[in-house]
């Protein structure tokens, strides 16, 4: 499963919020949303955020196994 905290931390780090994520990258709301929920999303979509963030993909994402995801 895929687990996006690293994002969310990122943006914490750079004082952005999603909606400015959402703007700046050019992603839609919808997919802001599955990224909320951790389903997955498309690699053109992490590009588009990594590119916005000057980062790497596991700057953003990483994987964990399906029994580690109640545990975040």
């Amino acid at each position: 499963m895929v687990n996006y905290n690293r994002l969310w931390h990122k943006l914490l780090d750079l004082k952005m919020n999603k909606t400015e994520l959402r703007a700046a990258s050019g992603i839609s709301t919808s997919t802001l949303a599955k990224l909320g929920k951790n389903e997955i999303v498309s690699l053109e979509v992490l590009e588009k955020i990594c590119e916005t963030l000057n980062c790497d993909l596991g700057d953003i994402a990483s994987f964990v196994e399906e029994d580690e995801k109640s545990n975040g």
